[in-house]
């Protein structure tokens, strides 16, 4: 019976003999392990850091569309406020008034001149006048 025993195949027949393969130095050297695991984190961390940059910058570009959406539906509803405002008989009277020196009946429409500036205007036409050419050119250029 012992002789029909299956033995099993032995890949490595003495196991205290020293290994000369390379590759199998190789792969089971820590160093080397380290290393591939080091290039392959790399190779994962730096396209994941580059997505997430690019995800930050496209969620702050949506914040600022965001903010220009608040910015001009507010001008929007003001804009609607003044059409509603300028299409009311309020604010058409008021424009009668302004625009057009209306009144209503009863009232007196009182209008004042401001002559102090029609004074000044002339006192520097004639003060213009009176200054010579030589002086004119150099108030001119320089002044």
């Amino acid at each position: 019976m012992i002789k029909n025993r299956i033995y099993p195949r032995i890949l490595n027949p003495a196991p205290d003999a020293p290994v000369h393969n390379f590759f199998y130095r190789l792969v089971s050297s820590q160093r080397f392990l380290a290393i591939i695991g080091l290039v392959f984190l790399v190779v994962i961390i730096f396209p994941l850091a580059r997505t997430y940059s690019q995800r930050r910058l496209v969620e702050q570009e949506i914040a600022d569309v965001q903010a220009q959406i608040q910015d001009f539906e507010s001008q929007n509803q003001q804009l609607k406020d003044l059409i509603t405002y300028l299409q009311s008989d309020q604010s058409l009277e008021e424009q009668a008034r302004l625009n057009l020196n209306l009144k209503k009946p009863g009232e007196a429409v009182v209008v004042v001149e401001n002559k102090i500036a029609g004074v000044n205007e002339i006192a520097a036409a004639t003060a213009d006048s009176a200054e010579g050419n030589l002086a004119k050119w150099w108030h001119y250029f320089f002044d």
